[in-house]
Protein backbone atom coordinates (compact mmCIF):
# COMPACT_ATOMS: atom_id res chain seq x y z
CA UNK A 1 0.00 0.00 0.00
CA UNK A 2 1.28 3.28 -0.60
CA UNK A 3 0.26 6.01 1.36
CA UNK A 4 0.53 9.46 -0.11
CA UNK A 5 1.12 13.15 -0.12
CA UNK A 6 -0.95 15.12 -2.70
CA UNK A 7 0.42 18.34 -3.31
CA UNK A 8 -2.09 20.42 -5.05
CA UNK A 9 -6.10 19.92 -4.63
CA UNK A 10 -7.36 21.21 -7.88
CA UNK A 11 -8.41 20.00 -11.20
CA UNK A 12 -5.52 17.63 -12.01
CA UNK A 13 -5.02 16.38 -8.09
CA UNK A 14 -8.31 15.37 -8.35
CA UNK A 15 -8.47 13.45 -11.51
CA UNK A 16 -5.04 12.16 -9.83
CA UNK A 17 -7.37 11.14 -6.44
CA UNK A 18 -9.71 9.66 -8.64
CA UNK A 19 -7.58 7.00 -9.98
CA UNK A 20 -5.11 6.78 -7.03
CA UNK A 21 -7.93 5.24 -4.71
CA UNK A 22 -9.86 3.87 -7.76
CA UNK A 23 -7.90 0.92 -9.78
CA UNK A 24 -5.82 -0.30 -6.81
CA UNK A 25 -7.77 0.62 -4.16
CA UNK A 26 -5.32 -0.24 -1.50
CA UNK A 27 -2.97 2.96 -1.94
CA UNK A 28 -4.40 5.94 -0.06
CA UNK A 29 -4.18 9.60 0.17
CA UNK A 30 -3.05 10.43 3.72
CA UNK A 31 -2.46 14.06 3.73
CA UNK A 32 -3.35 16.86 1.28
CA UNK A 33 -1.92 20.22 1.09
CA UNK A 34 -3.44 23.13 -0.48
CA UNK A 35 -2.30 26.90 -0.72
CA UNK A 36 -6.19 27.79 0.30
CA UNK A 37 -7.74 26.39 3.49
CA UNK A 38 -11.25 25.68 2.17
CA UNK A 39 -10.02 23.60 -0.92
CA UNK A 40 -7.38 21.53 1.51
CA UNK A 41 -10.59 20.98 3.63
CA UNK A 42 -13.44 19.89 0.79
CA UNK A 43 -10.56 18.09 -1.35
CA UNK A 44 -9.82 15.86 2.27
CA UNK A 45 -13.97 15.06 2.89
CA UNK A 46 -14.13 14.27 0.04
CA UNK A 47 -11.39 11.83 -0.55
CA UNK A 48 -11.52 10.65 3.59
CA UNK A 49 -8.24 12.25 3.68
CA UNK A 50 -7.18 12.20 7.96
CA UNK A 51 -4.91 15.35 7.47
CA UNK A 52 -5.20 18.24 5.59
CA UNK A 53 -2.63 21.29 5.53
CA UNK A 54 -1.98 24.82 3.95
CA UNK A 55 1.57 24.18 5.15
CA UNK A 56 3.71 21.91 1.74
CA UNK A 57 6.65 20.82 4.17
CA UNK A 58 4.24 19.68 6.76
CA UNK A 59 2.81 17.43 4.09
CA UNK A 60 5.34 16.03 3.05
CA UNK A 61 6.88 15.46 6.29
CA UNK A 62 4.27 14.05 7.77
CA UNK A 63 5.03 11.03 9.63
CA UNK A 64 2.18 8.38 7.26
CA UNK A 65 3.58 9.37 4.07
CA UNK A 66 6.02 7.74 2.07
CA UNK A 67 5.68 8.97 -1.34
CA UNK A 68 4.53 12.33 -2.69
CA UNK A 69 2.51 13.48 -5.59
CA UNK A 70 2.81 16.65 -7.05
CA UNK A 71 -0.05 18.12 -8.69
CA UNK A 72 0.60 21.89 -8.56
CA UNK A 73 1.20 25.08 -11.10
CA UNK A 74 4.69 24.78 -13.21
CA UNK A 75 6.07 27.27 -10.69
CA UNK A 76 5.79 25.36 -8.05
CA UNK A 77 7.07 22.39 -8.97
CA UNK A 78 11.18 22.90 -8.07
CA UNK A 79 10.28 23.90 -4.48
CA UNK A 80 8.40 20.89 -3.84
CA UNK A 81 10.35 18.32 -5.58
CA UNK A 82 13.32 19.90 -3.33
CA UNK A 83 11.15 19.68 -0.39
CA UNK A 84 10.72 15.92 -1.01
CA UNK A 85 14.84 15.26 -1.39
CA UNK A 86 15.00 16.82 1.84
CA UNK A 87 12.81 14.69 2.91
CA UNK A 88 13.86 11.66 1.48
CA UNK A 89 10.19 10.71 -0.09
CA UNK A 90 9.57 9.44 -3.21
CA UNK A 91 8.44 11.81 -5.48
CA UNK A 92 6.06 11.92 -8.67
CA UNK A 93 5.65 15.03 -10.19
CA UNK A 94 2.64 16.27 -13.17
CA UNK A 95 3.71 17.30 -16.84
CA UNK A 96 5.54 19.28 -17.57
CA UNK A 97 8.59 18.73 -15.54
CA UNK A 98 9.88 21.85 -15.40
CA UNK A 99 9.14 25.44 -17.06
CA UNK A 100 12.04 25.14 -18.98
CA UNK A 101 15.44 22.56 -19.26
CA UNK A 102 17.24 24.12 -16.67
CA UNK A 103 14.17 24.16 -14.37
CA UNK A 104 14.37 20.61 -15.04
CA UNK A 105 17.73 19.53 -14.82
CA UNK A 106 18.21 20.99 -11.46
CA UNK A 107 14.90 18.38 -10.56
CA UNK A 108 16.74 15.33 -12.18
CA UNK A 109 20.24 16.22 -10.17
CA UNK A 110 18.58 17.00 -7.24
CA UNK A 111 16.01 13.54 -6.98
CA UNK A 112 19.45 11.54 -8.17
CA UNK A 113 21.49 12.97 -5.76
CA UNK A 114 19.19 12.26 -2.91
CA UNK A 115 18.72 8.64 -4.23
CA UNK A 116 14.76 8.59 -3.89
CA UNK A 117 12.71 7.26 -6.24
CA UNK A 118 11.41 9.63 -9.31
CA UNK A 119 7.97 9.45 -11.98
CA UNK A 120 7.41 11.52 -14.64
CA UNK A 121 3.28 11.67 -14.45
CA UNK A 122 2.95 11.71 -18.61
CA UNK A 123 -0.33 10.11 -18.87
CA UNK A 124 -0.92 10.13 -22.56
CA UNK A 125 1.88 7.62 -22.80
CA UNK A 126 0.19 5.06 -20.86
CA UNK A 127 -3.57 5.40 -22.51
CA UNK A 128 -4.51 2.15 -23.72
CA UNK A 129 -4.18 2.50 -26.97
CA UNK A 130 -0.91 4.44 -27.12
CA UNK A 131 0.66 1.05 -25.30
CA UNK A 132 -0.90 -1.32 -27.85
CA UNK A 133 0.33 0.61 -30.30
CA UNK A 134 3.69 1.27 -29.19
CA UNK A 135 4.29 -2.66 -28.46
CA UNK A 136 3.18 -3.28 -31.68
CA UNK A 137 6.15 -0.74 -32.61
CA UNK A 138 8.73 -1.97 -30.72
CA UNK A 139 7.64 -5.73 -32.32
CA UNK A 140 8.96 -4.35 -35.83
CA UNK A 141 4.75 -4.58 -37.37
CA UNK A 142 5.72 -0.82 -38.73
CA UNK A 143 8.77 -1.45 -40.08
CA UNK A 144 11.89 1.69 -39.14
CA UNK A 145 9.64 4.61 -37.62
CA UNK A 146 9.74 7.47 -39.76
CA UNK A 147 7.50 9.81 -38.95
CA UNK A 148 5.72 10.03 -35.83
CA UNK A 149 2.52 13.23 -35.42
CA UNK A 150 0.76 13.99 -32.17
CA UNK A 151 -2.26 16.47 -32.07
CA UNK A 152 -3.75 18.10 -28.86
CA UNK A 153 -6.26 20.91 -29.34
CA UNK A 154 -8.48 22.11 -27.28
CA UNK A 155 -10.51 25.62 -26.23
CA UNK A 156 -7.84 26.15 -23.11
CA UNK A 157 -7.49 25.08 -19.41
CA UNK A 158 -9.26 25.00 -16.53
CA UNK A 159 -7.26 27.35 -14.09
CA UNK A 160 -5.95 31.13 -13.98
CA UNK A 161 -2.36 29.90 -13.49
CA UNK A 162 -2.44 28.00 -16.77
CA UNK A 163 -2.93 31.68 -18.73
CA UNK A 164 -0.54 33.33 -16.63
CA UNK A 165 3.17 33.17 -18.53
CA UNK A 166 5.20 33.54 -15.37
CA UNK A 167 3.86 31.06 -13.68
CA UNK A 168 3.03 28.48 -16.15
CA UNK A 169 6.61 29.24 -18.13
CA UNK A 170 4.44 29.60 -21.64
CA UNK A 171 1.41 28.86 -23.62
CA UNK A 172 0.12 25.76 -24.80
CA UNK A 173 3.11 24.73 -26.63
CA UNK A 174 4.81 23.68 -22.82
CA UNK A 175 1.23 22.85 -21.36
CA UNK A 176 -0.10 20.61 -24.58
CA UNK A 177 3.38 19.83 -26.62
CA UNK A 178 5.26 18.21 -23.50
CA UNK A 179 2.34 15.01 -24.27
CA UNK A 180 2.70 15.56 -27.86
CA UNK A 181 6.95 15.30 -28.06
CA UNK A 182 6.64 12.24 -25.28
CA UNK A 183 4.23 10.52 -27.45
CA UNK A 184 6.24 11.04 -30.37
CA UNK A 185 9.76 10.65 -28.83
CA UNK A 186 8.74 7.04 -27.62
CA UNK A 187 7.64 5.88 -31.00
CA UNK A 188 10.48 7.01 -32.74
CA UNK A 189 12.66 5.43 -30.05
CA UNK A 190 13.52 7.39 -26.53
CA UNK A 191 17.26 6.32 -26.79
CA UNK A 192 17.51 8.40 -30.52
CA UNK A 193 18.28 11.80 -29.84
CA UNK A 194 16.65 14.93 -30.63
CA UNK A 195 18.51 17.31 -33.11
CA UNK A 196 16.93 20.03 -34.07
CA UNK A 197 13.35 21.85 -33.90
CA UNK A 198 11.31 23.99 -36.55
CA UNK A 199 8.79 25.79 -34.72
CA UNK A 200 5.74 28.28 -35.67
CA UNK A 201 4.22 29.68 -32.62
CA UNK A 202 1.24 32.92 -32.58
CA UNK A 203 -1.05 34.32 -29.97
CA UNK A 204 -4.23 33.80 -32.56
CA UNK A 205 -7.83 34.58 -30.01
CA UNK A 206 -6.87 34.84 -26.24
CA UNK A 207 -6.06 38.04 -24.57
CA UNK A 208 -2.60 36.41 -23.01
CA UNK A 209 1.28 36.87 -23.43
CA UNK A 210 1.72 33.29 -24.20
CA UNK A 211 1.13 31.23 -27.50
CA UNK A 212 -2.65 29.94 -27.72
CA UNK A 213 -1.44 27.84 -30.78
CA UNK A 214 1.89 25.73 -32.33
CA UNK A 215 3.25 23.37 -34.82
CA UNK A 216 6.32 22.24 -34.44
CA UNK A 217 8.77 19.56 -36.28
CA UNK A 218 11.74 17.92 -34.04
CA UNK A 219 14.24 16.14 -36.21
CA UNK A 220 15.72 13.14 -35.11
CA UNK A 221 19.50 11.73 -35.18
CA UNK A 222 18.42 8.66 -37.24
CA UNK A 223 16.33 11.04 -39.51
CA UNK A 224 12.65 10.17 -38.24
CA UNK A 225 11.11 13.50 -37.69
CA UNK A 226 8.53 13.92 -34.87
CA UNK A 227 5.64 16.65 -35.31
CA UNK A 228 3.15 18.13 -32.40
CA UNK A 229 -0.14 20.30 -33.35
CA UNK A 230 -1.02 21.99 -30.37
CA UNK A 231 -3.95 24.53 -29.34
CA UNK A 232 -6.21 26.36 -26.62
CA UNK A 233 -8.21 27.96 -29.64
CA UNK A 234 -9.91 24.39 -30.97
CA UNK A 235 -13.42 24.46 -30.80
CA UNK A 236 -15.43 21.53 -30.02
CA UNK A 237 -14.17 19.76 -27.15
CA UNK A 238 -10.35 17.85 -26.67
CA UNK A 239 -8.58 16.32 -29.69
CA UNK A 240 -6.52 14.17 -29.38
CA UNK A 241 -5.10 12.22 -31.56
CA UNK A 242 -1.56 10.91 -32.82
CA UNK A 243 -0.38 8.85 -36.27
CA UNK A 244 2.65 6.85 -36.57
CA UNK A 245 4.29 5.96 -39.72
CA UNK A 246 6.90 3.03 -40.79
CA UNK A 247 8.25 1.70 -43.98
CA UNK A 248 5.86 -1.21 -43.46
CA UNK A 249 2.95 0.40 -42.21
CA UNK A 250 0.81 2.81 -40.38
CA UNK A 251 -1.37 4.00 -37.01
CA UNK A 252 -3.83 6.28 -36.61
CA UNK A 253 -5.16 6.72 -33.05
CA UNK A 254 -8.02 9.03 -31.94
CA UNK A 255 -8.17 8.74 -28.30
CA UNK A 256 -10.65 11.29 -26.84
CA UNK A 257 -13.18 13.38 -29.38
CA UNK A 258 -14.35 10.20 -31.27
CA UNK A 259 -15.15 7.50 -28.65
CA UNK A 260 -17.39 5.09 -30.38
CA UNK A 261 -20.02 6.82 -27.78
CA UNK A 262 -21.95 9.78 -29.36
CA UNK A 263 -25.58 10.94 -27.71
CA UNK A 264 -27.59 13.62 -28.37
CA UNK A 265 -29.41 15.72 -25.44
CA UNK A 266 -31.55 18.41 -25.30
CA UNK A 267 -29.53 19.64 -22.29
CA UNK A 268 -32.31 19.02 -19.19
CA UNK A 269 -30.38 17.24 -16.80
CA UNK A 270 -26.77 17.54 -17.94
CA UNK A 271 -24.16 18.38 -16.07
CA UNK A 272 -20.24 17.05 -17.18
CA UNK A 273 -19.71 15.01 -20.47
CA UNK A 274 -16.41 14.88 -20.56
CA UNK A 275 -13.07 16.90 -19.70
CA UNK A 276 -12.76 20.23 -22.30
CA UNK A 277 -16.51 19.42 -23.77
CA UNK A 278 -17.80 22.57 -24.66
CA UNK A 279 -21.43 22.19 -24.28
CA UNK A 280 -23.99 19.60 -22.75
CA UNK A 281 -26.44 19.84 -25.45
CA UNK A 282 -26.59 18.69 -29.17
CA UNK A 283 -24.60 15.98 -30.50
CA UNK A 284 -21.49 14.97 -27.56
CA UNK A 285 -19.10 12.52 -27.66
CA UNK A 286 -18.86 10.73 -23.92
CA UNK A 287 -15.70 8.92 -22.50
CA UNK A 288 -16.99 5.52 -20.91
CA UNK A 289 -13.99 5.28 -18.47
CA UNK A 290 -12.08 9.11 -18.70
CA UNK A 291 -9.46 8.22 -16.28
CA UNK A 292 -8.67 4.78 -18.32
CA UNK A 293 -8.65 6.12 -21.66
CA UNK A 294 -6.68 9.52 -20.52
CA UNK A 295 -3.86 7.22 -18.78
CA UNK A 296 -4.11 7.64 -15.32
CA UNK A 297 -5.09 4.15 -13.94
CA UNK A 298 -1.82 2.38 -15.86
CA UNK A 299 0.35 5.05 -15.06
CA UNK A 300 -0.15 5.36 -11.38
CA UNK A 301 -0.37 1.36 -11.87
CA UNK A 302 3.40 1.31 -13.54
CA UNK A 303 4.83 4.04 -11.02
CA UNK A 304 3.75 2.12 -7.56
CA UNK A 305 4.73 -1.50 -9.19
CA UNK A 306 7.76 0.26 -9.73
CA UNK A 307 8.35 1.08 -6.35
CA UNK A 308 7.77 -2.05 -5.00
CA UNK A 309 9.78 -3.96 -7.40
CA UNK A 310 13.04 -1.61 -7.16
CA UNK A 311 13.09 -0.56 -10.67
CA UNK A 312 12.56 2.72 -12.80
CA UNK A 313 8.86 3.48 -14.26
CA UNK A 314 8.54 3.76 -17.62
CA UNK A 315 8.65 7.45 -17.26
CA UNK A 316 11.33 9.04 -14.77
CA UNK A 317 12.35 12.80 -14.48
CA UNK A 318 14.98 12.45 -16.94
CA UNK A 319 12.22 12.11 -19.86
CA UNK A 320 10.79 14.99 -18.66
CA UNK A 321 14.29 17.09 -18.58
CA UNK A 322 14.51 15.96 -22.68
CA UNK A 323 10.87 17.13 -23.07
CA UNK A 324 11.65 20.24 -21.69
CA UNK A 325 14.86 20.34 -23.32
CA UNK A 326 13.00 19.78 -27.01
CA UNK A 327 10.49 22.35 -26.08
CA UNK A 328 13.00 25.11 -25.33
CA UNK A 329 14.71 24.55 -28.92
CA UNK A 330 10.57 24.71 -29.79
CA UNK A 331 10.27 28.30 -28.11
CA UNK A 332 13.60 29.78 -29.77
CA UNK A 333 12.78 28.55 -33.04
CA UNK A 334 9.38 30.04 -33.00
CA UNK A 335 10.92 33.46 -32.39
CA UNK A 336 13.95 33.34 -34.82
CA UNK A 337 11.87 31.54 -37.36
CA UNK A 338 15.09 28.91 -37.90
CA UNK A 339 15.98 25.16 -37.25
CA UNK A 340 17.18 25.53 -33.69
CA UNK A 341 19.28 22.83 -31.78
CA UNK A 342 18.13 20.99 -28.80
CA UNK A 343 20.45 21.52 -26.44
CA UNK A 344 20.70 18.38 -24.42
CA UNK A 345 23.87 18.65 -21.18
CA UNK A 346 23.04 15.32 -20.16
CA UNK A 347 22.53 12.67 -22.64
CA UNK A 348 22.24 8.50 -21.87
CA UNK A 349 20.66 7.15 -25.06
CA UNK A 350 22.31 6.60 -28.56
CA UNK A 351 24.88 8.74 -29.94
CA UNK A 352 26.81 8.90 -33.22
CA UNK A 353 23.16 7.14 -35.40
CA UNK A 354 23.53 7.28 -38.94
CA UNK A 355 20.46 8.02 -40.83
CA UNK A 356 19.51 4.23 -42.12
CA UNK A 357 19.01 4.19 -46.17
CA UNK A 358 15.92 2.77 -47.77
CA UNK A 359 17.31 0.45 -50.39
CA UNK A 360 15.70 -2.64 -51.76
CA UNK A 361 16.71 -4.25 -53.85
CA UNK A 362 15.10 -6.02 -56.80
CA UNK A 363 17.99 -8.01 -58.40
CA UNK A 364 21.50 -7.40 -59.00
CA UNK A 365 20.54 -4.36 -61.35
CA UNK A 366 17.86 -2.42 -59.92
CA UNK A 367 16.66 -1.69 -56.83
CA UNK A 368 12.71 -1.61 -56.29
CA UNK A 369 11.08 1.64 -56.01
CA UNK A 370 7.38 0.36 -56.40
CA UNK A 371 5.77 -2.68 -57.12
CA UNK A 372 1.73 -2.41 -57.91
CA UNK A 373 -1.11 -3.99 -59.62
CA UNK A 374 -2.94 -1.86 -61.77
CA UNK A 375 -6.49 -1.42 -62.11
CA UNK A 376 -6.83 -2.78 -65.43
CA UNK A 377 -4.79 -5.69 -64.27
CA UNK A 378 -0.91 -5.85 -64.86
CA UNK A 379 1.60 -5.58 -62.48
CA UNK A 380 3.79 -2.29 -62.26
CA UNK A 381 7.52 -1.88 -61.12
CA UNK A 382 8.82 1.33 -60.88
CA UNK A 383 12.96 0.29 -60.84
CA UNK A 384 16.20 2.49 -60.03
CA UNK A 385 19.29 1.25 -61.65
CA UNK A 386 22.41 0.37 -59.29
CA UNK A 387 24.95 1.77 -61.15
CA UNK A 388 23.28 4.68 -63.34
CA UNK A 389 20.67 5.61 -61.50
CA UNK A 390 18.22 5.97 -63.96
CA UNK A 391 14.30 4.94 -63.22
CA UNK A 392 12.39 3.27 -65.15
CA UNK A 393 8.99 1.70 -65.85
CA UNK A 394 8.45 -1.97 -66.36
CA UNK A 395 4.53 -3.84 -66.98
CA UNK A 396 4.18 -6.76 -66.37
CA UNK A 397 0.95 -8.28 -68.22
Amino acid sequence: MAKIAMLGSGFIGRFYADSLQGQRSRDKIVSIYSRREESAKKFAEDYNCAHWTTHMEEAINHPDVDMVCISLPNNLHEAAVLACCKAKKAVMCTKPLGRNAEEAKRMLEAVEKAGIFNGYLEDLVYTPKFLKALQSVKSGALGRILWAKSRETHPGPHSEWFWDKEQAGGGCMLDLGCHCVEISRSFIGKDIRPVEVMCWADTQVKPIDAEDHAIGLVKYENGAIGQFEVSWTFRGGLDLRDEVMGSEGTIWLNSFLRTGFDMFTTGKGADYVAEKAESNTGWLFPVGDELNELGYNHMFADMFNAVESGRDPQETFYDGYVVNAILDAAYKSSASKQWEPVKLDIWRGKTGVDKEKALTSFDDQYYLIKDEVTHFGSRKLILKDKKTGQIIERVEH
